[in-house]
């Protein structure tokens, strides 16, 4: 089975701030806002939601396809992928456009202030789901938001089940476009937060948006997840971490964890448990795409923690 993991790509630059951002920013003075602060610090990661999934999926030796659009500046990214075995196949390549970047500057009390430049994201309506082969499931990922609306349709045309996952893009997307979203989709996953706007923009609790899908998995950080699937509600523990280190790219190595299960035909508590190990392998790691366990590792971490082993 392949998995087309519809989403952006993009290069996350982090930056530290040694101090706190409140002792150089005067809340009174802040409509003449004029400040620069010194980053020792700093780091280039490979990112982006596709990217972050395919990678994960590849790990656990799932066929993962990211479908996105890149930039002129994408080489180091792509050298990247083909060292880690992931495919390039349907990614676009737009010459006049610089590839999605976010540009992150963090302070001692973990306050963020991020700039993200969404390049050739923009234009990921230019790739067609139906253009690829082979295709068994996907996942429309946060990415342009004609590219959002235009991947879901084309996978429902072509009934090919997909996941639903709207995370940063929630924004963009008003009652009526996630309805139909809804509508589409065969599986929806959100986080706590995303889905308390999904549910107030559509005006639809919990029992009632899972009545419209197969399943619709909510995580919860810290307090694991929840799976509504089958007319039940599964509660899903944490894995257990040994350092928290950076929590970015931790949604998508769990949304890897549900394609994989889905893709195995396993059932939807092994999924969820599966998909909690992978976001606890990415949270002991700077960087979204640096944990690199090998799938008899990831199985092996399973088995610590939840009695049995996932294959």
């Amino acid at each position: 089975m392949t998995a087309l993991i519809c989403g952006s790509m993009a290069f996350d630059t982090i930056m530290v701030f040694e101090d706190r951002f409140k002792n150089h920013i005067l809340p009174d003075q802040v409509h003449i806002l004029n400040v620069s602060f010194l980053v020792p610090t700093l780091r280039r990661e490979f990112g982006g939601c596709a990217g972050n999934i395919a990678y994960n999926l590849n790990l656990l030796g799932g066929e993962g396809r990211p479908m996105a659009t890149v930039g002129q500046d994408f080489s180091p990214y792509a050298e990247w992928m083909d060292n880690t075995g992931v495919s390039r196949q349907s990614l676009k390549v737009l010459a006049d456009d610089y590839t999605a970047q976010a540009y992150i500057t963090t302070d001692q009390d973990d306050n963020q202030i991020t700039a993200f430049h969404p390049g050739a994201m923009n234009l990921s309506h230019l790739n067609t789901v139906t253009d690829e082969s082979g295709i068994t499931i996907g996942i429309v990922s946060p990415d342009g938001r004609q590219g959002m609306i235009e991947h879901a349709d084309q996978f429902s045309e072509a009934g090919i089940p997909f996941i639903f996952d709207p995370g940063q893009g929630m924004p963009m997307f008003d009652g009526e476009d996630l309805n139909r979203f809804l509508k589409q989709a065969t599986w929806l996953t959100l986080n706590d937060y995303e889905f308390q706007l999904f549910s107030e923009r559509t005006g639809k609790n919990a029992e009632e948006i899972a009545r419209e899908v197969d399943a619709l998995v909510i995580t919860r950080g810290a307090e694991g997840s929840i799976i509504h699937a089958n007319n039940q509600e599964m509660i899903i523990p944490i894995a257990k971490i040994n350092q928290l280190k950076d929590p970015t790219g931790c949604g998508d190595a769990y949304r890897a964890g549900l394609l994989y299960g889905l893709m195995n035909d396993m059932d939807w508590e092994t999924t969820g448990r599966l998909a909690a190990t992978m976001g606890a392998c990415k949270i002991e790691v700077n960087g979204t795409q640096n944990h690199a366990p090998t799938r008899d590792e990831i199985g092996e971490r399973f088995k610590l923690d939840f009695d049995y082993l996932p294959w």
